[in-house]
């Protein structure tokens, strides 16, 4: 699962506990990666203060592109695809997640 965040965005922060929830509920299952449309040191002051069980990555701004090129046609955050283990995208989804949509997606890999 690869989860774009960034530290100024309030839907993004506001699912990342329920993102490493996920990851240690499902852990050797599933792997949880969030890649940060952010500064280095915005994201490391960020997770000083709320750690998170689940890599980080730092996209920066480039990660925009990226998440376009995933299908994020607007370039918006938050952004997460799952992907089976064959590497192809399963579910996508522009906006804050939810826990019980985020579970429901792991039990259909």
């Amino acid at each position: 699962m690869l989860n774009f965040w960034a530290t100024w965005c309030p839907p993004c922060i506001k699912e990342l506990p329920d993102l490493d929830r996920l990851q240690r509920q499902n852990k050797g299952r599933l792997q949880v990666v969030g890649l940060a449309v952010d500064g280095q040191a915005p994201v490391r002051q960020f997770l000083e203060r709320q750690p998170l069980s689940f890599a980080i990555g730092l996209a920066g701004f480039e990660g925009t592109e990226l998440s376009r090129r995933l299908g994020n046609d607007k370039a918006a955050l938050p952004f997460t695809v799952v992907f089976d283990r064959h590497g192809q995208p399963r579910h996508r989804k522009l906006g804050q997640t939810v826990f019980d949509e985020l579970q429901r997606w792991v039990a259909e890999l």
